[in-house]
């Protein structure tokens, strides 16, 4: 993916943030993987500023971190970082799909189921990186119907600091095993029954968080 070629479209500082964003999002580099400067340069085809500054950000993030010696990790979750992860997400993203269901229309379902028929049949085929990529978009789908970039931003932190451990779970357990309660969210959402919809995602979010924790415990 060369990312020095030169025409419109987003600058490259941009792009290469959004692709080194996505390697972390969608678990490209594990946890406790370091990462470097030259390295990426090389993997990405970009200029050394571009990448220097998508550390910066990512690492502002929380989603890389600085050690000593200029070392920059994928952090490693703890059980007490996933606590407080899921305790932030139950805080935030029930509220999300609160106000989703009571924005949303029938064409705005349609596309999530639409997304959602995307993911089952990744899980059905066993495909780890297409059920990532799907289930992002989906709660990402569903968050941009809530019409709160404030929580979004917020909720979108956290995604970044669990996306590679739930790359790691998926690889130990493979997708058939994955719950989600999408069909319970779909339904209320269906319905424009805002609590169910919140009952619904907070569901997901602690099944999500509980499989992660067992699996890296």
């Amino acid at each position: 993916m060369n990312m020095r070629a030169e025409g419109a479209g987003p600058p490259a500082h941009e792009l290469v943030y959004r692709r080194l964003r996505e390697m972390v999002l969608f678990g490209e580099l594990e946890p406790g993987q370091a990462v470097t400067i030259q390295g990426l340069v090389e993997q990405l085809g970009a200029g050394m500023t571009p990448v220097r500054e998508a550390l910066r950000r990512l690492i502002s993030e929380g989603a890389l971190a600085f050690r000593g010696n200029r070392r920059i990790l994928v952090p490693v979750l703890d059980a007490d970082a996933v606590e407080q992860l899921l305790l932030a997400r139950v805080a935030l993203e029930p509220q999300l799909a609160r106000r989703a269901a009571e924005r949303c229309t029938p064409e705005d379902i349609d596309r999530l189921r639409a997304t959602d028929a995307r993911l089952d049949h990744a899980i059905a085929r066993g495909d780890v990186r297409g059920y990532l990529e799907e289930n992002h978009r989906f709660h990402a789908e569903l968050n941009a119907i809530a019409a709160a970039p404030i929580l979004t931003e917020l909720v979108e932190g956290l995604w970044l600091r669990f996306g590679p451990s739930l790359r790691v779970v998926c690889g130990m357990f493979g997708t058939r095993n994955l719950p989600d309660r999408h069909k319970d969210l779909l339904d209320a959402l269906a319905r424009g029954d805002a609590a169910a919809a919140a009952d619904a995602m907070e569901g997901d979010v602690v099944q999500g968080m509980t499989q992660i924790r067992e699996g890296l415990g």
